[in-house]
């Protein structure tokens, strides 16, 4: 229970990016919104493919491990 009370505190004090970003990106005209688009998928690219990876990595040296009968 404290653990939820804990993240649903810190949600709430990080959502107000989004209202500034939203704000900001709704006087864009088409050009700077489409930069603006590009450098948010540049600096989620790294995270996610690092995720990714190891999520990856993470499932294929779980599925080969087997239980003492044989059966996966």
């Amino acid at each position: 229970m404290f653990v939820f009370l804990l993240l649903n505190l810190v949600q709430q004090a990080l959502a107000q990016g989004c209202s500034v970003c939203t704000k900001t990106a709704a006087g864009l005209d088409e050009k700077s919104a489409r930069g603006l688009n590009g450098g948010i998928i540049y600096l989620a690219f790294l995270p996610l493919v690092l995720m990714g990876t190891i999520g990856f990595l993470w499932y294929r040296h779980n599925r080969n491990i087997q239980t003492p009968g044989g059966e996966l």
